[in-house]
């Protein structure tokens, strides 16, 4: 098993098409997999899918391309499909942008795609965004849920996000 390939990070800017053509597809692909996931019993609640093409978006293609995805994705979701409930998109839009920093901010700095990296990643925008999402709530419940319910979608991003910017997007 290859440890770190060699792929090629981007940072598009806000004036190339290529940015909303890659976010387009990218919302694309957060659309499909919820559904895919939701259904199974609580699968939004336990695989967070709706970060997954936010992780890769931002790490390959750069903050302003997962920041797009981060937004987008929840919002037309709630809009054609209901989920996420309306009442859950400010905590989970805020940890998504922190994902799409976070996602940024370590590819740009690693200039590769580790799996140590990606841990990170996912790790750094779950604690931050648990923080604030217990200030926003007060409901340490509510905060620590991802961790409870949804460590097996922690280890789907960091895992299948190494697999897919190392075997399928090293261009």
């Amino acid at each position: 098993m290859e440890r770190n390939a060699v792929i090629n990070l981007y940072s598009l800017g806000w004036r190339e098409m290529r940015t909303y053509l890659l976010t387009l597809l990218f919302v694309v692909g957060n659309l499909a997999l919820p559904q895919l996931c939701h259904l199974f019993p609580q699968g939004g609640l336990i695989l967070l899918p709706i970060y997954f093409f936010t992780l890769i978006a931002a790490y390959k293609f750069g903050f302003r391309v997962g920041l797009l995805t981060a937004v987008l994705s929840p919002l037309v979701n709630s809009a054609l499909f209901g989920m996420p409930p309306a009442a859950a998109l400010p905590i989970i839009m805020i940890k998504g942008v922190l994902l799409a920093l976070a996602a940024a901010w370590i590819a740009n700095r690693s200039k590769g795609a580790s799996l140590l990296a990606l841990i990170a990643v996912v790790l750094g925008y779950q604690l931050v965004g648990g923080l604030i999402e217990w200030a926003m709530t007060g409901s340490l419940a509510s905060a620590l849920q991802d961790w409870k319910l949804g460590w097996p979608g922690m280890l789907l991003q960091a895992v299948g996000g190494w697999l897919v910017l190392n075997h399928l997007l090293r261009r």
